[in-house]
């Protein structure tokens, strides 16, 4: 049996690789089709010292059923302390290709449809030589190529890894594009991109409930509460440090959009200067602070809701830099999501190389 095997990945990290890899699979799962999943390199760590598993071979392993030992599934933990080791000269290069083909030609056995995760960017694991390109080489994959645009500037990227690909690019997929900016990737990008051999396989739209995470799930996650009576509803999709002057941070505070800010809770100058950016969407207060009355009073005429942590801010910012890029938007609801995505705004067909 001849296995298609599909890697997709991407300019830079938090792109929504998991959801299209486990949405490709799912769908030729649903069409019948024996599938597998594998991530080479597992990144989403919980210890830099890469004692716990990456958790998307976790939710590939219950989402699709397999039959597989996430193991396999994970043949790389490419910690910080692994990749400090490499640098060092103590990783050898040959034997971590041959696990990682070796473990892919168990889980592919038998399989019709194989999906290969990538990691952060497309030069992850180069210090090893298994960065995606070399991946892709190593397991004759084809490639799908996940993109964000955010100006001119992003189309340099797709056409650098566009390079590095060679002709084992299948094509991009932009996500999560701004409505302003659809017809311009839809049009211009995808025309420039043409010319250049690029396929451009589909254009999805930013939906808030894909681009980051609730305040509500982002207090559960950081162990708080929510001290106001704004809706806990309310998506943040980055997040800034708020460490300086107020009348400093507010400068910083208005370049951003649909951000939390993370400041001491005995830091009213900083929270009033939040409050005054109309892309401040949250507070998170640390330190077990409770907002002064004239705070909370402001927050809730303005709808921004107040997270109280007990934690300091450096630990505090460390676990929002952890959930706002992703922890909560990974399960099964988002790969279900992220299927009717494609197949209203994608070739899913193409994307699965069945074409």
């Amino acid at each position: 049996m001849t296995t298609n095997t599909t890697l997709v990945a991407s300019t830079e990290a938090s792109t929504g690789k998991t959801a299209v890899s486990l949405a490709l699979a799912a769908s030729a799962r649903d069409d019948d089709r024996t599938v597998g999943y594998m991530k080479p390199k597992g990144t989403r760590l919980r210890s830099a010292v890469g004692k716990t598993l990456d958790e998307d071979p976790m939710l590939a392993h219950d989402l699709l059923d397999l039959d597989a030992t996430v193991a396999d599934m994970e043949p790389v933990v490419y910690s910080p302390t692994f990749v400090a080791n490499a640098v060092r000269g103590g990783e050898d290069n040959a034997a971590l290709r041959e696990r990682v083909r070796d473990a892919y030609e168990t889980l592919a056995d038998g399989c019709e449809t194989f999906l290969v995760e990538g990691a952060d960017g497309v030069s992850t694991g180069r210090v090893v030589g298994l960065d995606e390109p070399a991946v892709a080489e190593l397991l004759d994959a084809e490639v799908v190529l996940l993109a964000r645009y955010r100006d001119p500037g992003d189309v340099d990227d797709v056409l650098a890894a566009a390079d590095a690909f060679g002709d084992r690019l299948r094509g991009v997929l932009f996500n999560a594009v701004a409505d302003a900016d659809h017809d311009t990737v839809a049009e211009d990008v995808a025309s420039c991109l043409e010319r250049e051999g690029v396929p451009v396989l589909g254009v999805l739209p930013r939906v808030h409930d894909l681009a980051g995470v609730s305040v509500a799930d982002l207090a559960d996650e950081l162990g708080g509460r929510v001290v106001t009576d704004a809706g806990g509803d309310v998506f943040v999709e980055r997040f800034l440090v708020g460490a300086m002057s107020g009348e400093s941070a507010l400068g910083h505070f208005r370049r951003t959009k649909d951000a939390a800010v993370v400041t001491g809770g005995d830091r009213a100058d900083v929270q009033a200067a939040a409050l005054e950016a109309p892309g401040v969407n949250a507070l998170v207060l640390t330190g077990g602070y409770e907002p002064s009355g004239a705070v909370a009073g402001r927050a809730e005429r303005a709808g921004v809701p107040i997270v109280v942590v007990d934690g300091d801010t450096r630990a505090t910012v460390e676990r929002v830099e952890s959930v706002v890029s992703g922890g909560r938007t990974r399960n099964a609801r988002t790969v279900e999501r992220m299927r009717e995505l494609l197949a209203d705004h994608a070739d899913v067909a193409h994307l699965l190389g069945d074409d």
